[in-house]
């Protein structure tokens, strides 16, 4: 089951690498960086923004 984050907490929340904006990924659970070329996982709602527990987007997609 997919679940959404709180537009307020999405609003707020910044790559804590370049300060830049993330994108909700649904599917993936996952908030994206774009410019830092990281996606920070989402566990039960609790946004995990570590650089060391994020996962590096594939260049190529």
């Amino acid at each position: 089951m997919t679940a959404d984050l709180d537009q307020k907490l999405l609003d707020i929340l910044v790559c804590p690498l370049t300060k830049g904006p993330l994108r909700w990924d649904r599917d993936a659970q996952e908030l994206v960086s774009e410019q830092a070329g990281l996606a920070f996982p989402v566990r039960d709602g609790i946004p995990i923004m570590l650089v060391e527990e994020a996962r590096k987007l594939d260049e190529t997609a």
